[in-house]
């Protein structure tokens, strides 16, 4: 009996260090990405294919699913907005009754009113956003549009000892802006999506824990 209960504490003793210090590896790419689409054998004899032609004197470029494209990641967006505004208003009546007919005129010395007014505002606000992000990812072209243009899709994950940081990245190209070299530029991609994350004990540091978060959300203030 007493055995037993030893073994279970030893048991669950080692299942918190696991839990406590989970290891961290790097895995499979989260997003399906294509192989290249089989192109069948030409029946007909003849040389020219268009399911695979690709110009003789043309530098490589992305054009065919599965094929693969470099992205320079270079997202630079500065945002800000200020506003003032200012209202300043002020009145001031004054009257008195000085003669009446039929009435002595030193009965109206006291006869008399006067009243001021003044309002006024002041507002400011302010507000400043800055991102940067530059670096160069490998993509593959995931689909091809019937208008030409490409839909890319790439995930580079690397891990040093117990962290790994994923870039995910994926967009639309249009053939005619790759450039010599078959790369471009991130601003030329329309509906970029780019991720970075962490995991490991670096993104866990960064992280807020869960009894501190209960608390945020419970708090009045």
């Amino acid at each position: 009996m007493i055995r037993s209960f030893v073994s279970v504490l030893l048991c669950a003793a080692l299942g918190g260090c696991l839990t406590m210090n989970p290891r961290v590896e790097v895995a499979e790419p989260t997003n399906v990405l294509p192989r290249p689409t089989p192109v069948a054998q030409p029946s007909n004899g003849a040389i020219f294919q268009v399911a695979a032609y690709r110009p003789l004197f043309e530098d490589y470029r992305a054009r065919h699913r599965g094929d693969t494209l470099k992205v320079e990641i270079v997202e630079k967006i500065v945002a800000s907005q200020k506003s003032t505004s200012s209202i300043d208003k002020s009145g001031t009546v004054d009257a008195k009754v000085s003669a009446l007919p039929g009435i002595n005129p030193s009965r109206f010395t006291r006869a008399s009113a006067s009243g001021e007014s003044s309002n006024s505002f002041a507002g400011k606000g302010a507000t400043e956003s800055s991102n940067d992000f530059f670096g160069s990812i490998t993509v593959l072209v995931t689909e091809v549009l019937p208008n030409g243009h490409l839909l890319i899709a790439g995930e580079k994950q690397i891990g040093v000892n117990s962290n790994v940081q994923v870039l995910r990245f994926s967009g639309q190209v249009d053939p005619q802006l790759i450039l010599p070299g078959n790369s471009i530029q991130s601003v030329q991609i329309a509906n970029v999506r780019v991720e970075h994350r962490g995991r490991g004990q670096q993104a866990d540091a960064q992280s807020m824990g869960w009894l501190s978060r209960f608390f945020l959300n419970i708090l009045p203030i």
